[in-house]
C-alpha cells in the first residue's frame, strides 16, 4: 500500500475510532462547565481540533487524546466566556433513569439519591469533580487519567481518595438536612 493510501486509511480509522467516544467527549465537557448547549459546542470544537491536529496523534489511547482535547477546549472555553465563575446551571434531567419497573417508592428514593449525589458532585472543586468523573463515570484507569489531566499518577490516586472523602462529606451533611426537614 502506497504511503498516502496507508495515511488516508489511518486517518478514516482514527476518525471512527474519535467518533466512538462522542458520548464521553459530551459527558466530560457537560461536567466541566454544567451547561448542555455549551458542552455540545466545546465537543463539537474538540472533534474539529481532533481532525485538523490528527497528524499529532503518536498512537496509544485515543480516548485519552480525545479527552485531553475535550478538557482543555472546556478550560479555555471557561476562561474566555465565564472568567469569575466555572459552573452555570446544570440540566438534571440529563441523568435521570427511568423508573417504569419501579415503584413509587423505590422512584422517589433513586431520584432524591441522584440529585443528592449531582449536588454533592456539583460542590465538588473543578479538579476533584473532573478526575471523579473521569474515573466513575468513564471508566479511564489512573494511567489514562494522568495522562488527560497531565499528572502523574500517584497525584491522581490521591486527588481521586480525596475527592471521594470530599464526596462523602457533602453527601454524608446533604442527607443530615434532608432528614431534620423531613425528606
Amino acid at each position: 500500500m502506497s504511503p498516502v493510501k496507508q495515511a488516508v486509511a489511518e486517518g478514516t480509522r482514527l476518525e471512527t475510532v474519535l467518533l466512538s467516544h462522542l458520548d464521553a467527549a459530551y459527558n466530560l465537557a457537560r461536567w466541566l462547565v454544567r451547561n448542555p448547549q455549551d458542552a455540545e459546542d466545546i465537543v463539537q470544537e474538540a472533534y474539529l481540533r481532533a481532525f485538523k491536529f490528527q497528524a499529532g496523534y503518536q498512537g496509544g489511547d485515543a480516548r485519552a487524546w480525545l479527552l485531553k482535547i475535550v478538557r482543555n477546549a472546556s478550560y479555555s472555553f471557561v476562561e474566555k466566556r465565564r472568567p469569575s465563575e466555572i459552573v452555570e446551571e446544570f440540566d438534571e434531567t440529563v441523568h435521570l433513569q427511568s423508573a417504569e419497573s419501579a415503584t413509587v417508592e423505590t422512584a422517589l428514593i433513586q431520584d432524591v439519591e441522584s440529585r443528592l449525589l449531582r449536588k454533592s458532585i456539583e460542590r465538588l472543586p473543578a479538579n476533584f469533580r473532573e478526575i471523579l468523573i473521569l474515573r466513575e463515570f468513564e471508566g479511564l484507569s489512573y494511567k489514562q487519567i494522568a495522562e488527560v489531566v497531565g499528572v502523574p499518577i500517584g497525584t491522581v490516586m490521591s486527588s481521586i481518595a480525596r475527592a471521594r472523602t470530599q464526596l462523602r462529606e457533602f453527601m454524608l451533611g446533604m442527607r443530615g438536612k434532608g432528614v431534620q426537614r423531613g425528606l
